[in-house]
């Protein structure tokens, strides 16, 4: 069985090769994000059947500020987990919502889930840890009706922490997701 000898890294290696070949510079994004006034995202909690009545009616007023908050992306872009948890906390819900909005709005453009833990546990726990919160978003974005192709999930495990320290302050900032688009 040598072809089984060579699955794994010859998967390891295409991936790599698919992720390197996929990678933006953010030229067309960055230009979305300039062009944002500081105006607030308050269609998040919208029911999505808004969605196909009334977009481009001149009389829902609503409507279309929903379809101009659909064409750029969402400001906030990372959500938090309890210690060794890979649950949704409901108040990440309408964050999550604005981000699958986005997503089915523009089915050309991708995103990349990296999930994060703090630094206690294994190195291997980790990793798998911040994958599972990772695919935890990803299936509710898929719910949402975000196209499987849109969704990447990266674990950095405990590598790459935005906050220094040994204390709970900084466990929870480390134990998040990010969207990278």
């Amino acid at each position: 069985m040598q072809l089984t000898r060579y699955a794994r890294p010859l998967a390891l290696v295409l991936s790599l090769a698919f992720v390197a070949g996929c990678s933006s510079t953010g030229g067309g994004q960055a230009g979305d994000l300039t062009g944002i006034a500081g105006g607030s995202d308050r269609g998040a909690d919208a029911t999505s059947g808004a969605e196909g009545r009334g977009v481009g009616s001149v009389s829902d007023g609503r409507a279309g500020q929903m379809a101009d908050a659909d064409s750029r992306i969402p400001q906030v872009r990372t959500l938090y987990f309890e210690y060794d948890s890979d649950v949704i906390r409901s108040e990440f819900e309408p964050m999550l919502t604005a981000h699958a909005r986005f997503l089915r709005a523009n089915p050309n453009t991708s995103v990349v889930l990296q999930g994060h833990t703090d630094e206690r546990g294994t190195r291997e726990y980790n990793l798998a840890l911040g994958e599972r919160r990772a695919g935890a978003v990803e299936r509710y974005l898929n719910v949402q009706g975000v196209s499987p192709s849109q969704v990447e999930v990266v674990s950095y495990g405990e590598e790459r922490p935005v906050a220094r320290g040994q204390n709970e302050q900084a466990y929870a900032q480390n134990r998040r997701v990010v969207f990278a688009y």
